[in-house]
């Protein structure tokens, strides 16, 4: 009976290895690559164009000026270099020929934007963020002969409203060499008046406890008597809400102004220099005056850094407390009600569901494996259990207060976000293959390390499942079960302690199957006694890993193109060699292994930017058509599509899916493909959209979160007259039919 039972499960594992292969296989690659970029981009929140103001032209010693100018829709607004409680400052990244080079940004003075209990420092209406260009060389004109050299700029920034959208835009201008450009002197004219202007005068900053007494010496004598705004350059150091003459004071002593201000409780290690501008509280300045005076205070004395729980950074704490002050509202009605209670079991349910989804099966199947090998041992099998359970719990609780942290602070993000970054997918790709590796054969870890850490393994065992407990939350997180995405999506908008508390609920429900088989023996009985057939076992396990390695392959193609997997690839296989090179003996293994790792150190400055660098979108079109039969049918979403299709009365199906959503792809190659189903749509004249969010998109989080969901898959179906109705994560023929069915023809 053993020998059976062993065989159906070698056999199920082979169909889920086979599976994952065939999925990755078979999947295509049609990305091109992106128009040339003009010199103004725009979204309806913020219109951005590329400036340039060259009175004398280019070269060396001469005034030259660069400048992204930003254009908010109204009530909308952007952030300053420390952005206050919550958000992000616009970042620019240039691309200059050689003989140019752009200095630091010329921040104009922000404005004081209130939110809530929150403050914000940042910019609306119109404004011009200028950095001066230094010119080493006289410039050789681009080789087309127009006498012109080109710069371009990659600028991102964070546009908010009451919700906050990351945006970004690629611009360019060609620049001539010999004339001038001054059509915009005025608007740099202006940003120069928008600039704080510099205090000589000493100003000296004395620690008392939690206050910082500011003295500023040097401000002209007609601002005396008047009301000053302070902003720090440097984050989490002052308190950006407080209020002025509740939380903090100021006064004049003569020509000497004071204030008395509160330390931020986030703040970090204290400076003994600290750059400040200030600004008339009373609006806009009169004219002819600046808009604010720069002055940098020493710091007299120290303050004590923030006292955050420990591993936990200043930033991050202080965007874990912006995220449950702006959760406030939400948490009032359903703090108290039966929701907490819903989403606690949602969450249990499908962290339960989550163990029967592809992703987790290669992980799962060495858990099983461990259990075999601890035998007749109860007590190592309870603590291994146990080991397991915490594991999987804790990676749960950080990445969800990752995903909160980053969220709060304005990044629109959504369960599985970390694998819309390549350089996660690729590393997560080189940890599997090593596992891969190790499991056939290749390597022993014990060979590679110290003795002591080698035997750590059979020393404590429980650490080991715990790792593995770990290990199985990051390749997991990918997937979405049924009950988990409305359990996370009313989690997000929870304070942190409930949110947390959904999250920890979903890790229970995943590790509740194995801590129940740790502590009921009936479960080790059932599965065959220790002995040769593990070694068997072990290296067939390898093949789920290689699998895994296929899949994220494919996902990293999606995001960093056919040049981007190809260099992984190349990366993998360069790694690979090197741990085969440090398997062997003797003077071989020095020689041959020196000139594999040097190899791969050389690959890997040359093919990592591949990797690591997003490709540009391709147009839906041509990327359904790894989505099989009938992808022909799918147009790309966007919100102002779904908009005129429902005002036209339209039926619309949105499929919100991402390359690396294992769920997605399975839904994509049966339910979605089903020719009956696809039949039903054209009969009902149902529009597809199809909403890809394997790269970062705000847009597509800011859709799922009027769902109240935060990751993929979500399937949705609008039709006039009725609610929207979402759909099961994994979808059935029968489902959609039904649903379809219930249309008007």
């Amino acid at each position: 009976m053993s020998r059976i039972r062993l065989h159906r499960f070698l056999l199920a594992l082979f169909f889920i290895a086979a599976s994952a292969a065939w999925t990755g296989a078979n999947a295509q690659l049609n990305l091109k690559m992106a128009d040339t970029p003009g010199s103004t981009a725009g979204t309806p929140q913020v219109q951005a164009e590329l400036l340039a103001h060259i009175p004398e032209g280019l070269g060396p010693g001469r005034p030259m000026w660069l400048g992204l100018r930003l254009r908010h829709a109204p009530d909308w607004h952007t952030y300053w270099k420390n952005p206050g409680d919550s958000g992000l400052p616009t970042e620019l990244r240039w691309e200059l020929p050689a003989g140019l080079e752009a200095g630091a940004v010329a921040w104009p003075v922000p404005r004081l934007i209130r939110v809530g209990s929150l403050a914000n420092y940042g910019y609306d209406g119109d404004v011009l963020l200028a950095v001066p260009l230094q010119a080493a060389q006289e410039l050789t004109p681009a080789p087309a002969g127009l006498g012109t050299v080109r710069v371009a700029l990659h600028a991102s920034w964070l546009a908010c409203r009451v919700e906050c959208i990351p945006q970004e835009a690629r611009l360019a201008l060609d620049l001539p060499v010999q004339g001038s450009t001054a059509m915009h002197a005025a608007a740099f004219d202006a940003a120069q008046a928008a600039l704080p202007a510099s205090l000589r005068a000493a100003s000296t900053a004395r620690v008392q406890g939690e206050r910082l007494h500011l003295s500023v010496h040097g401000l002209p004598e007609g601002l005396r008597g008047q009301q000053l705004q302070v902003f720090a350059e440097t984050p989490a150091v002052l308190v950006p809400a407080a209020l002025p003459g509740k939380d903090w004071t100021q006064a004049w002593d003569g020509a000497v102004w004071t204030a008395d201000l509160p330390l931020s409780p986030e703040r970090g290690a204290s400076p003994s220099q600290l750059p400040l501008v200030l600004a008339p509280a009373a609006g806009q300045p009169a004219p002819g005056t600046p808009a604010g005076w720069h002055t940098v205070a020493s710091v007299e004395g120290h303050w004590t850094a923030s006292a955050a729980p420990a591993g936990v950074s200043p930033a991050l704490a202080a965007a874990l407390q912006a995220n449950q002050a702006q959760a406030g509202a939400a948490a009032g009605a359903a703090g108290s009600g039966g929701s907490l209670w819903a989403a606690l079991l949602g969450g249990l349910l499908g962290g339960l569901l989550l163990n029967l989804m592809p992703c987790v099966f290669p992980v799962l199947a060495i858990k099983l494996m461990g259990f075999a090998r601890h035998g007749n041992h109860l007590r190592a099998q309870r603590l291994g259990g146990l080991a397991y359970t915490a594991g999987v719990v804790l990676s749960f609780l950080a990445l969800g207060g990752l995903l909160l942290a980053l969220r709060a602070a304005g990044e629109q993000l959504g369960w599985g976000f970390q694998l819309q970054s390549p350089a996660v997918v690729a590393l997560l790709a080189a940890l599997f293959t090593l596992i891969g590796l190790n499991l056939a054969g290749v390597f022993e870890f014990g060979h590679f390390l110290p003795q002591r850490w080698a035997t750590l393994q059979a020393r404590h065992p429980a650490a080991d499942a715990f790792l593995t407990g770990v290990l199985a939350v990051a390749i997991a997180s990918p997937c979405t079960a049924p009950f988990m995405g409305a359990a996370l999506g009313f989690a997000v908008g929870l304070p942190t302690a409930q949110a947390l508390a959904v999250f920890g609920a979903l890790g229970v429900g995943m590790a509740l199957p194995y801590l129940l088989a740790a502590w009921l023996p009936a479960v080790v009985r059932w599965l065959p006694r220790p002995g040769a057939w593990m070694d068997t076992f072990r290296r067939a396990m390898a093949f789920p890993m290689f699998a895994t390695v296929v899949w994220l392959v494919w996902v990293l193609g999606q995001q960093s193109g056919i040049d981007g997997a190809g260099a992984l690839l190349a990366l993998l296989l360069a790694g690979s060699s090197v741990v085969w090179a440090l398997t062997l003996r003797g003077r071989t293994r020095a020689v041959l292994a020196g000139v594999l790792i040097a190899l791969s150190a050389w690959l890997a400055v040359a093919m990592g930017p591949s990797v690591l660098q997003p490709a540009e979108a391709a147009p839906l079109p041509a990327r359904a058509a790894a989505g099989g039969a009938g992808s022909a049918a799918w147009q790309p979403w966007s919100a102002q599509r779904v908009q005129e299709l429902t005002a036209a009365g339209q039926p619309v199906f949105i499929d919100f899916t991402a390359a690396w959503c294992i769920t997605c792809q399975y839904n994509k190659r049966n339910a979605l493909a089903d020719r009956a189903v696809l039949a039903d749509f054209a009969a009902k004249n149902v529009t597809l959209l199809r909403a890809d969010w394997t790269r970062r998109d705000s847009a597509i989080t800011a859709a799922l979160a009027e769902l109240g969901r935060s990751g993929v898959p979500v399937y949705v179906l609008l039709a006039p007259g009725r609610a929207p109705l979402v759909l099961s994560e994994v979808l059935s023929v029968q489902e959609l039919r039904t649903a379809l069915a219930a249309l008007a023809p």
